[in-house]
């Protein structure tokens, strides 16, 4: 149920700031916002559910700012109007995604993913060690 629920809320997030981005500002329809929002959002989740537990929230939310730069880019190109900017379309929406992932993948930190901050996830560099010591014999025993 919490991945559901994570979906959903991906969902409408990505749909909220692509209507603000795409429809509001740049006139994009309806429907052609919808399509690029499912692509978006399957994606991005399949993304955040393998990646974002490995590599933390910052290098994921990188990763998700070039992922919906070139999905937004790429649908763009064949979807929307040839008068439109694609490029700075598809920058500024994915800049305000990026803002809004930052967000979202501490929600799934919190809520979604069970032990990815647990103490045995990380290494401690403080807990680090290193051995010293001497050889057992001496350069003498050698030459005998």
């Amino acid at each position: 149920m919490r991945y559901i629920l994570a979906f959903l809320f991906k969902s409408v997030m990505t749909t909220v700031i692509l209507g603000i981005t795409l429809g509001m500002i740049f006139n994009i329809s309806f429907s052609n916002l919808v399509i690029t929002s499912l692509i978006l959002t399957a994606v991005g989740f399949a993304g955040d559910m393998l990646i974002l537990p490995r590599i933390g929230n910052v290098a994921a939310a990188v990763g998700d700012f070039a992922l919906a730069y070139i999905i937004i880019w790429g649908i763009g190109s064949f979807l929307y109007d040839s008068l439109l900017s694609v490029d700075a379309a598809a920058l500024i929406a994915a800049f305000l995604i990026t803002i809004g992932e930052l967000f979202y993948h501490r929600y799934l930190r919190n809520f979604v993913f069970d032990n990815v901050d647990k103490p045995q996830n990380h290494l401690h560099h403080e807990n680090l060690q290193t051995e010293a010591g001497e050889e057992f014999h001496d350069k003498k025993d050698k030459n005998k």
